[in-house]
């Protein structure tokens, strides 16, 4: 595994890491990198409109894309993290469109995946989580697989994903839609 600091600088120049989540390997940047944004929606063949979901070790992480939450929101998002549940919170004004594409809220989760939050910590910033795959195909669920599929265009982070059979699921705090169960 990296160090803190050579991690923070890669992920700072526009590197793109895959590291374990609870599903699958996920694609990850720094969110404010609109360059390794634009390397993993390529690496993906997915579009931008799409938004992407971001992670994080803690909900701090998230402060200055999200917009505040009520007392009563809040109360509903912390009885499910840190956990396989992922959020769309209304974003932040001055939110980067590449991270919420054409949509009015951002997807945030605080995850379990040890391996995941500590490289959030080491970071010191919430990450961008995309399953490590092109559009359309079946994620990465190895070290080995996401070697195959991208090569030296990614930092591979080795592990193990958490085993969790479906992707999180994915609910609209406003309205209370789940979206994916």
């Amino acid at each position: 595994m990296m160090h803190a600091r050579a991690l923070r600088h890669y992920l700072r120049q526009g590197g793109v890491i895959a590291y374990p989540t609870e599903s699958c390997f996920g694609l990850g940047c720094d969110p404010r990198s609109r360059l390794g944004v634009q390397r993993i929606l390529r690496l993906k063949g997915r579009p931008q409109r799409k938004g992407l979901i971001l992670i994080a070790d803690q909900q701090d992480r998230f402060k200055r894309l999200i917009a505040p939450m009520t007392p009563e929101q809040q109360t509903r998002v912390a009885a499910t993290w840190p956990g396989p549940h992922t959020w769309l919170v209304p974003h932040a004004e001055d939110c980067p469109i590449w991270l919420h594409g054409r949509h009015p809220s951002l997807a945030v989760r605080v995850t379990a995946h040890p391996l995941s939050a500590r490289l959030c910590q080491m970071a010191g910033m919430a990450l961008v989580s995309t399953s490590a795959n092109k559009a359309g195909h079946a994620s990465a669920k190895t070290t080995r697989k996401c070697r195959q599929l991208f090569g030296s265009r990614v930092r591979v982070i080795a592990g193990l994903t958490g085993g969790a059979r479906k992707p999180s699921t994915i609910q609209d705090l406003i309205t209370g839609r789940i979206l994916r169960p």
